[in-house]
């Protein structure tokens, strides 16, 4: 535990770090802001735009003696994609643990998973289609401190962020109640480049969501 705390302390202090985890920190931003303007953009010659919220769990391997699992817990989440060629598309899809836990039952964090990815969503009859989804994104968690931290472009937080490149597989159905309206039951991969952290490199969410169509299905 002590050594867990050095560990937290020289995170929030090494130049190197702060200087990698603001850059990282931009290059999201700009790859976010990028596909989301991309698809708003886009949306008016969309054969079929999609908006969703739902909640997922996340389930990961256990915890050992000496590293914390990331799973359990609530997720709210949130989805966008359009489809433009032949069930062909892109969508966006973030999702953010609810409640904070203690990793090593002391120290608050909290997991956010978000990535931009290929959507290939063929129709299945006429009340349901099913869903395929790979992309890139990242992992951050953010570790919660007793004291704030500020800097240029951050401004001033009481936590840390540690972040990951990471690989997102995802599989779902969508069942249309309506000729706009679906209900979404969902599983999505993520795999972790240097999930150092945390007990495994993988982790999987599966949820369930509702979402709106602005086109009416064939």
């Amino acid at each position: 535990m002590v050594a867990y705390r050095g560990w937290i302390a020289y995170f929030l202090i090494d130049p190197a770090f702060v200087h990698w985890r603001v850059n990282l920190k931009k290059l999201s931003f700009l790859v976010m802001i990028f596909a989301l303007v991309f698809m708003f953009g886009s949306a008016a010659q969309a054969q079929q735009f999609d908006l969703s919220f739902g909640v997922s769990g996340l389930v990961a391997p256990s915890s050992t003696a000496t590293l914390q699992t990331i799973g359990g817990g609530a997720y709210p989440t949130f989805g966008l994609d359009f489809l433009f060629y032949h069930n062909l598309g892109v969508g966006f899809n973030a999702a953010f643990r609810a409640k904070q836990n203690l990793y090593q039952g002391f120290q608050p964090f909290r997991p956010f998973f978000y990535d931009v990815d290929l959507v290939y969503a063929p129709p299945l009859g006429k009340r349901a289609q099913l869903e395929l989804s790979a992309g890139i994104g990242a992992e951050s968690v953010r570790f919660y401190t007793p004291f704030l931290t500020c800097g240029t472009f951050t401004g001033c937080t009481n936590f840390v962020s540690s972040n990951h490149f990471l690989g997102q597989f995802g599989g779902a159905v969508r069942f249309y109640v309506t000729n706009k309206i679906f209900i979404r039951p969902e599983a999505h991969v993520y795999v972790v480049r240097n999930n150092f952290e945390f007990s495994g490199a993988q982790a999987t969410r599966f949820g369930l969501s509702i979402g709106y169509s602005f086109k009416n299905q064939e």
